[in-house]
């Protein structure tokens, strides 16, 4: 059967050659491999299948290219960065580069931003490698990649996902655009954080936490009273609008639903939020100011925090250069909106926008919230008033960052799921196309009433790896009976917590090159993706600078 498939693989190759050579272009647009995403992933599929000699086009949703790492997660998030190599480390090189220009210091001397962070230096001099850095020097370094490997991107392009994958044979021959634009090669591959393109293919995939007992897991599904990190609620809370009287109704942002059994699944993920580039230099700062439609009694949980304790909502304010922040999610009542989004993943394009408008409301509320609720403590006033939006950030979309954080949406059921096994380095994987090795974090994914009847949060994970741990080649490419030409190094095929580490930019720029590699053999030997032994493909990526051992 494996035989006949590779005939068909191979036969499949031809005719697309055949095609390309006597059809009109039109609106059609062809390439060997199409990738479609405008995430760093994106970036470095594309990179390693270019400087491989095949063609390739990007086909990016965003107007914007880099994703999250250049969407405000500037304060990255690496791990062990010795597993980190190949062109992923050259992006890191190439901020690195940016920043030994005094230019590049516009706002603070270089002296005073020093090397950062406890067990996490922003810069490693040695190996001409900076791991922080501002939001438009990230899109900046992945433009650069970009134009040196003569890479066509069409940009603001996206995927009608209704009837825009055109199958025959278990292949993709094609994908549309809402636009209209048709996209043919003979390798496609979805680097987006939310998996269109693998879904729209009929690809299997996860959305969700599973049960523990699906795969032998600890700490998958729900975990109640688990507080692993400081983000829940430490005092007796009341949930209601009138306090203590339920019949009154629960506070705005607190789910009615019961939070489920420990251990066990449901189609819940966890939250989302913008990550925030503030400032305080005052030739910097664009001032924080009350959004449309703002409504105070959003915020009324952390007005009663308040009244308890003050002591965690700053914790995540990273610095980066040039006097400005990374703002992550920090206690029990911050920037994730929790239980907020849930519907995500699957959601048309309409209710997205909906989602994503709702945080923003959310975020920008908190933030004006914050600095005049004269419930709040006066210094916490005071120090939200000093901080502001970074005025050379974002310049087109009103200093907002571009992307919004999708922790996690679809996850694909491929050839091999990755598990807290992989993780925990309890298993040997068969064939590692890469390696990860940040603790298996998850952010909170509900907030609940709890049988005594005070408010708290579930769903915060954080487990440390041991050590590095190897990525399966399988956790990247769809089951051959599903899709024999398509990869997914983003919604890569694992478990909820065993992507919480996974899901970290550079391991998906690890991943996308992996990706683009695996490609390009398979059209330079003419075989399937499913068909390339584990030796073809290691060397190769060995040769490219990727580290698949620890």
């Amino acid at each position: 059967m494996n035989k006949i498939l590779s005939v068909i693989c191979i036969m499949s190759f031809f005719l697309f050659e055949f095609q390309c050579r006597n059809e009109s272009t039109g609106k059609a647009f062809k390439a060997d491999v199409i990738v479609y995403g405008g995430t760093s992933s994106a970036v470095t599929t594309a990179v390693q299948v270019a400087r491989m000699g095949r063609s390739v086009l990007i086909v990016s949703p965003d107007k914007h290219l880099g994703g999250m790492s250049s969407s405000g997660l500037g304060f990255t998030d690496t791990g062990n960065k010795k597993v980190i190599g190949g062109v992923t480390r050259e992006f890191y090189q190439l901020i690195f580069a940016h920043y030994q220009k005094p230019e590049s210091w516009n706002w603070q001397k270089q002296s005073e931003y020093g090397n950062r962070g406890q067990g996490n230096p922003a810069i490693d001099g040695e190996k001409h490698t900076m791991w922080i850095f501002e939001p438009h020097v990230a899109e900046g370094a992945f433009e650069t990649m970009i134009t040196q490997n003569n890479i066509t991107v069409h940009r603001d392009e996206w995927l009608d996902r209704q009837t825009g994958v055109i199958k025959k044979d278990g292949r993709i021959i094609s994908i549309s655009t809402l636009s209209g634009k048709v996209f043919k090669g003979k390798i496609f591959i979805d680097a987006t954080y939310e998996g269109d393109l693998m879904a729209s293919a009929g690809v299997s995939y996860h959305t969700g936490r599973e049960a523990n007992l699906v795969y032998n897991e600890t700490w998958n599904g729900v975990q109640k009273g688990v507080f692993h990190h400081g983000h829940y609620f430490k005092d007796n809370i009341d949930p209601y609008k009138i306090p203590g009287d339920p019949s009154s109704g629960l506070l705005p942002r607190i789910s009615p639903e019961t939070p489920g059994e420990n251990d066990t699944g449901d189609n819940k993920i966890q939250a989302y939020c913008f990550r925030l580039c503030l400032t305080q230099h005052p030739d910097n700062k664009v001032p924080i100011t009350m959004p449309e439609g703002y409504d105070s009694t959003q915020y009324e949980l952390l007005a009663r925090l308040s009244e308890t304790r003050w002591d965690e909502f700053f914790g995540k304010y990273d610095p980066i250069p040039n006097l400005k922040t990374d703002v992550n999610n920090h206690g029990p009542f911050s920037y994730d909106n929790i239980g907020m989004n849930w519907d995500y993943p699957e959601a048309s394009y309409e209710r997205r926008k909906e989602i994503i408008k709702e945080h923003i409301l959310y975020q920008k509320g908190l933030l004006y919230f914050t600095a005049t609720d004269l419930r709040l403590p006066a210094w916490v006033r005071e120090t939200m008033n000093s901080w502001g939006y970074s005025k050379d950030e974002f310049v087109d979309n009103d200093y907002w960052p571009y992307n919004i954080y999708v922790r996690e949406a679809r996850r694909m059921l491929g050839e091999y799921v990755m598990t807290e096994s992989d993780v925990l380095v309890k298993r040997p994987v068969p064939s590692p196309v890469g390696m990860g090795s940040y603790t298996m974090d998850s952010h909170n994914v509900q907030r609940y009433v709890t049988p005594e009847g005070f408010v708290q949060n579930e769903g915060d994970i954080g487990v440390r790896a041991p050590k590095p741990y190897q990525i399966d080649l399988g956790s990247i490419m769809p089951k051959r009976e599903e899709c024999e030409n398509l990869l997914v190094p983003v919604c890569v095929s694992s478990s909820h917590i065993a992507f919480g580490s996974i899901r970290m930019e550079p391991v998906f720029m690890i991943l996308g090159q992996s990706a683009g590699s695996v490609a390009s053999l398979a059209l330079e030997k003419r075989k399937c993706i499913h068909d390339l032994t584990c030796d073809e493909i290691r060397k190769q990526l060995i040769d490219d600078g990727q580290i698949l051992e620890f």
